[in-house]
């Protein structure tokens, strides 16, 4: 028997759920405090009004199309209740009691937030944690199997996200340039952000690299012996810290620095972790537990099904090939209950800072900006630390200019401000029309730069803009997503 099946996995496992239960507890934390005025009656895009519509299109195929608690109920109430309780089955997963029911309570409740909000919760970080949550629900310490899965996770989320950058035939990719501009653009930068922009081209150009190589050749180690292992892990880690420290990604780089746990054992993190907080984590050698032969034939079952819709999906983002007929359908339903997705964080980069300022007017003459809470404002304002909170307002604005498909839900946050709805102003950081709600809205497009370190010590400011103009809705755009008057 080899080194490296001597080795257990229950400390591994213990140490992982309990930070899970953390990644939970601050996800349903964060869109809580949002999800009324994302999805509520008052809302942007209310999920009552989205489930009538979806109702008059399908019959009882909809609860798997729309697989969401909120068919059920789908009040205001419903809504800030199913963050409550889903921040309170994250507790029971951090203190480890009754992990299994509150994982799958947990899983349960994101998924139904995650589709009554849409399009606020589609992103990589929201199926990244599903698909976490989903895998955790099967997690024993004696599952190789489900080790398994885990790393087969880690390295589709690692390897997917260096192979789209080259399938995707983006040139600051192919021009090892896309750093150059990177730190500058990012939907939400923070302070460092700015000091790491104002660094030698050719380092930034050795960070494109280096992010390439982490990306694609890292992940092919996360299966070789242990050691092999160890160095990848710790490599994805470290890359993983530098990006924290350099941009607001939500909790994504957390989530994946605890999926690293995985390519260690119990021996490897009995070095790393004090005594004491192995005994806080209420872990100590136990005998192995047997598991029965039906529960290995259903895991197997489960990883037979994760392994062949990861290998897929992960050809057609090679080859950028779309799969029809009943493989499409199966890879679409994997992909709408989250137990296997698409991972291509920053695919293509964008070369310019396009930001949008909403102003509201009563007369047509005098217009009032109204003013966000997180995303680039005020010239000499400094950018935020808001890591591991995900503001899904101030994060969407920033790509309503790049795509037509990011725009549709625009015109309803426009249309929110003409209503002076309370529960969407209270999403901004200033309501210039606390009392009445404008008549007109208007919408000015600005292209924004870093200052250098010389325009800085100068003028104070972190930012330089200069006018684009009215913003020109996009093509595909209706009438009643375009900007009202």
């Amino acid at each position: 028997m080899s080194a490296d099946t001597d080795n257990g996995y229950r400390l591994v496992s213990a140490v992982f759920l309990r930070l899970l239960g953390a990644i939970y507890l601050i996800a349903f934390a964060s869109i809580g405090v949002q999800i009324e005025g994302l999805a509520g009656s008052e809302g942007i895009m209310p999920i009552g009004e989205r489930l009538i519509e979806f109702t008059a299109n399908s019959g009882y195929e909809r609860y798997f199309k729309l697989p969401t608690l909120f068919w059920l109920n789908a009040s205001d109430a419903a809504l800030n209740g199913a963050a409550i309780a889903g921040c309170i089955s994250a507790l029971f997963i951090i203190l480890q009691r009754f992990s299994r029911p509150a994982l799958i309570v947990a899983f349960a409740l994101y998924l139904s937030i995650f589709h009554a909000t849409h399009p606020f919760l589609s992103f990589q970080w929201d199926s990244l944690l599903m698909e976490t949550g989903f895998l955790a629900i099967f997690l024993t310490p004696q599952s190789r199997v489900v080790i398994l899965l885990f790393r087969w996770l880690l390295f589709r989320l690692r390897f997917m996200s260096g192979i789209s950058k080259l399938s995707s035939g983006d040139p600051q990719w192919a021009n090892l340039t896309a750093l150059d501009t990177y730190f500058e653009v990012q939907p939400l930068p923070n302070p460092v952000a700015w000091y790491v922009h104002q660094l030698p081209e050719w380092l930034l150009r050795f960070g494109t690299v280096a992010t390439l190589v982490i990306e694609i050749l890292v992940p092919l180690m996360m299966f070789l012996p242990r050691r092999w292992r160890f160095a990848a892990a710790w490599i994805t880690i470290v890359w993983q810290v530098l990006i924290i420290i350099t941009s607001n990604h939500n909790w994504i780089n957390f989530l994946t620095i605890i999926l690293c746990l995985f390519l260690f054992d119990d021996r490897a993190l009995q070095q790393i972790l004090p005594v004491r907080l192995q005994a806080f984590l209420g872990w100590r050698e136990t005998a192995a537990v047997h598991i029965s032969p039906v529960k290995q034939y259903a895991v197997g079952m489960l990883a037979a099904f994760i392994l062949s819709i990861g290998t897929l999906k992960l050809y057609e983002l090679a080859t950028m090939h779309k799969f029809t007929g009943v493989t499409g359908e199966v890879l679409n339903y994997a992909l709408t209950w989250s137990v296997a997705n698409k991972y291509h964080v920053f695919p293509t980069m964008t070369t310019r800072r396009i930001e949008l300022e909403v102003l509201g007017s009563r007369d047509g003459r005098d217009w009032q900006p109204y003013r966000f809470k997180y995303k680039p404002d005020q010239l000499d304002e400094r950018p935020q630390f808001i890591i591991p909170h995900q503001p899904r307002i101030d994060w969407q604005m920033w790509f309503v200019t790049l795509h037509p498909r990011h725009v549709p839900w625009f015109g309803y946050f426009l249309e929110a401000l003409l209503r002076n709805s309370p529960t969407v102003t209270a999403l901004l950081q200033h309501n210039p029309f606390p009392d009445e709600p404008p008549r007109f809205i208007r919408v000015d497009a600005w292209e924004y730069h870093f200052t250098d370190s010389e325009q800085r010590a100068r003028s104070g400011n972190w930012w330089q803009r200069e006018a684009l103009g009215p913003f020109t809705p996009l093509p595909g755009m209706t009438r009643r997503e375009s900007i009202l008057e």
